[in-house]
């Protein structure tokens, strides 16, 4: 029976470094894009910035290195940046226990979409590699005005899911998951499978912190999720 959406909590997931094992590719992704335009910066700075919309990302970094910035240096980089992610696709897999806990929310009923900074370009492949049915909410940098730290993502995506925020569990890998999450007015959830510690994810705002998906899927009833008794 479907969960009656007055009620219902729903969770929101990021996509890389939460449910997909690809935060590493895109980080060697935008040293190449950064390259080219003879930008110099190490990677762990790279790093630091996943989860940033790509313009945002693009602007952060630079704004490091007090480089002029134009709105073409900006699209050049987004480009070079999706063409080299391709590259590296293949690499690409699911995080242990992904496919299955989405599986297991959908057995139990509970609504849950995913709300990305990526465009969909670069999610799609994702998605295909989660078996992602084309009717879960897929909320992409291509369909809000602003990405995350903004809360434009999971807003939009709680309200394609027909709940309020407030009612919704945000699972992300990264703090600029979690201060969208904090500024949506959603509980925040942290994974280290992204590259985040623990206590950087607990001061962003999450209120538990789990390994993986697996850890999550084995922890569902930390958050109120759980078979019917």
């Amino acid at each position: 029976m479907a969960p009656d959406p007055r009620r219902a909590t729903g969770v929101l997931f990021d996509l890389d470094g939460t449910l997909i094992d690809s935060v590493y590719q895109h980080v060697l992704a935008w040293r190449e894009a950064l390259e080219a335009e003879e930008i110099d910066l190490p990677v762990w700075t790279i790093h630091r910035k996943i989860g940033m919309s790509g313009g945002l990302f693009a602007r952060a970094l630079l704004r490091e290195t007090g480089s002029a910035l134009t709105a073409e240096t900006v699209e050049r980089l987004q480009r070079a940046h999706a063409e080299a992610y391709t590259a590296y696709a293949a690499s690409v897999r699911p995080l242990p226990g992904a496919v299955d806990l989405l599986r297991k929310l959908t057995e139990l009923g509970v609504p849950w979409g995913i709300a990305t900074s990526g465009r969909r370009q670069t999610a799609a492949p994702n998605l295909a590699l989660l078996d992602v049915p084309e009717t879960v909410v897929v909320i992409t940098r291509d369909l809000v005005q602003r990405a995350k730290p903004d809360p434009d993502l999971f807003l939009a995506a709680a309200d394609a899911l027909g709940l309020a925020i407030e009612d919704c569990v945000v699972v992300g890998d990264s703090v600029w998951d979690l201060l969208a999450a904090r500024r949506a007015r959603a509980l925040g959830v942290g994974l280290l499978a992204g590259g985040y510690g623990r206590e950087e994810l607990e001061r962003a705002g999450a209120f538990r912190v789990y390994e993986d998906p697996a850890d999550l899927l084995r922890h569902l009833d930390e958050l109120g999720i759980r078979d019917a008794e």
